[in-house]
């Protein structure tokens, strides 16, 4: 295993807080409730070190449970960091060229997690995805919506532009079909490796309470976060 970690993490983990005797100067209410340079300074240090940590626990139960659940599938996972600025928090499993899963997470979900339950927690729901096969899968369904829909437009008569729409619309409803079922089964696999490595994937899944919550939309792609901690919790009790 290997994983990357920016730049910017790696020289903030090296930074000290230097406090100095003279008093700081008086400041408005405003600036006031910025924090300092030191202070975001040191936040990122713990940031990167919690997830340092994380890391270093979860992957090898990960790659465990992968083994053992998937023989012969590629396990090796590679834990990455989007390090550019700006982005909303999240976190995906995909494949590099070479088929190995990797796991990314962007700075602002490192630096919005309250607690190394969290930051475990969506480690290990993230490599359920690559576990259970949920990439193939969706593939396999995106392809089979796009046959259906674009072979029923070409029986109704639409000429190349029509099909080709409906092909593309076929796609984006097939792989859509199952994508709750799929968040919820890595749900309670990431609760087993979750629990497996020590952490609490009931305080984990409480990231879900502080995120926008989807609804039950048709063809969401995402189910509701009330149904992702009860399965986190029915899950935890079962272990």
């Amino acid at each position: 295993m290997r994983w990357l970690l920016p730049i910017a993490l790696l020289l903030f983990a090296g930074c000290e807080v230097i406090e100095t005797p003279a008093p700081p100067p008086q400041k408005s209410s405003a600036q006031a409730a910025q924090p300092s340079d030191a202070a975001r300074r040191l936040r990122a240090q713990r940031a990167a070190q919690q997830f340092v940590s994380v890391v270093n626990i979860m992957e090898p139960i990960a790659e465990s449970e992968c083994r053992r659940r998937a023989p012969g599938m590629n396990c090796d996972f590679l834990i990455v960091v989007d390090d550019r600025p700006g982005q909303p928090p999240n976190a995906f499993q995909t494949l590099d060229r070479s088929g190995r899963p990797v796991v990314a997470f962007n700075l602002a979900l490192i630096a919005s997690v309250e607690n190394a339950d969290e930051l475990a927690f969506v480690m290990g729901h993230e490599a359920s995805h690559h576990i259970l096969g949920h990439l193939a899968r969706s593939r396999n369904n995106a392809i089979a919506g796009a046959v259906i829909l674009s072979g029923l437009a070409s029986l109704s008569g639409a000429d190349a532009a029509g099909i080709r729409s409906a092909e593309e619309f076929g796609a984006a409803v097939g792989a859509r079909t199952y994508s709750k079922d799929f968040e919820l089964e890595a749900d309670e696999l990431g609760t087993i490796i979750t629990s497996r490595a020590g952490f609490n994937a009931i305080r984990g899944a409480a990231f879900f309470t502080r995120i926008p919550d989807p609804g039950n939309r048709f063809l969401g792609s995402h189910p509701p976060n009330s149904a992702r901690i009860d399965i986190v919790r029915r899950t935890a009790a079962r272990l």
